[in-house]
């Protein structure tokens, strides 16, 4: 008998699992809070076997590498424009980067001929019955699923509904990040930097991160973040005025804390949590791949007819060696002179550039994951 899954979030992971799901002839129902898909975002990255088969596999693989951006040096500089450091793109941007808009529209057009897609709703209610989960909608009537993934990112409504409050998983890392379009040819990123502040520019994107404790800032008030980026960022020399007036027009931006996911429990016998509302930090540069490396595991798991619960042993490994030692703030914008120099100096040396690649592209190599039908 075909299982019905519901997945909440149309992000990345949410629209990769109904892909792989609908392959094995799942019912599958994705509901996404947003009236449609994402169109803003920063470039994601793909490294190692590991990422690019799963994404093979799924049947993305050729068109995403039609609609790669062949990725992009980092260059950071001081306020006059003189580059301290570069990162080549292969540190960047690893062996496959897109746009995140382009990736996950890829993932729904190939998943739609399988996918219900509710846009513009929301679950507001779980119940777990030992026969399904009785699930109500903020909208649509209230329905009953034999399986639901919360794949709606770290600030995930499966997770708080199913698991608890969001305090009790979600570590703010004492910094916040905002990204929106500015009208650039540049395609290299160029980032310019004050202690606990940075702001960069490149490929037709702003982006900003500083360091501040959790703020009362809501996630939904567009006013009211761009009040305060404009607040915190006023003042500040080279490219920084520009940023801002893009700013004051933009009618999308990204805004969220950096913050990292602590779940003791990802599954429970019918409820799973998949990608960012797992395991996410934000920034996390393994955060994309991770995700749909999660979504095939579980796909495979689930037509494979066993638990939820097999997932998890799979994936906890995984996402653990990147997850715990991440944190993109204190990279991007160092809190003091000091360190603001000591990354300065480090990122200066061809040493430290290869070995941190290294490392990096370690984590994307995971021989032990399964491997399905």
């Amino acid at each position: 008998m075909t299982k019905n899954v519901l997945i909440s979030g149309a992000g990345i992971a949410g629209p990769a699992l109904a892909l792989a799901l609908g392959r094995h002839g799942f019912g599958v129902t994705v509901v996404e809070v947003a009236p449609h898909l994402r169109t803003s975002g920063f470039a994601v990255d793909f490294r190692g076997p590991t990422h690019l088969g799963v994404l093979e596999r799924l049947g993305v693989l050729d068109e995403l590498r039609e609609l790669q951006t062949h990725g992009s040096a980092m260059s950071v500089v001081d306020e006059a424009g003189r580059e301290i450091f570069r990162l080549p793109p292969e540190f960047t941007g690893g062996e496959l980067e897109v746009l995140r808009s382009d990736l996950s529209a890829t993932l729904m057009r190939h998943s739609a001929p399988t996918t219900e897609y509710l846009f513009g709703d929301a679950i507001t209610g779980l119940t777990e019955t030992p026969d399904g989960v009785h699930v109500e909608f903020r909208h649509a009537a209230a329905r009953t699923f034999d399986i639901v993934v919360g794949a709606d990112g770290m600030h995930s409504a499966v997770r708080r509904l199913r698991f608890g409050p969001e305090q009790d998983f979600v570590k703010h890392l004492d910094y916040y990040i905002a990204g929106w379009a500015v009208p650039t040819t540049s395609t290299d990123a160029q980032h310019y930097g004050v202690p606990g502040k940075l702001a960069s520019v490149g490929a037709g994107n702003a982006m900003i991160v500083f360091a501040a404790p959790e703020l009362p800032v809501d996630l939904h008030d567009l006013a009211q973040q761009k009040d305060l980026i404009s607040s915190v960022y006023h003042g500040l020399g080279w490219r920084v005025p520009e940023m801002l007036a893009a700013l004051r027009d933009a009618p999308e931006i990204y805004f969220d804390s950096i913050s990292r996911v602590s779940a003791p429990a990802w599954t429970t016998n019918r409820v799973a949590l998949l990608g960012d509302a797992a395991w996410g930090v934000t920034l996390g540069g393994m955060g994309v791949g991770t995700g749909l490396v999660g979504a095939y595991v579980l796909a495979g798991e689930l037509a494979g007819g066993r638990p939820l619960s097999a997932y998890e042993a799979h994936m906890r490994p995984y996402a653990g060696r990147w997850q715990k030692h991440a944190h993109p703030g204190r990279f991007l914008a160092p809190r003091t002179r000091h360190g603001l120099w000591l990354r300065n100096r480090l990122f200066s040396t061809a040493l430290v550039r290869k070995s941190l690649l290294l490392s990096t592209d370690s984590f994307a190599k995971d021989p032990a994951l399964p491997t399905y039908a």
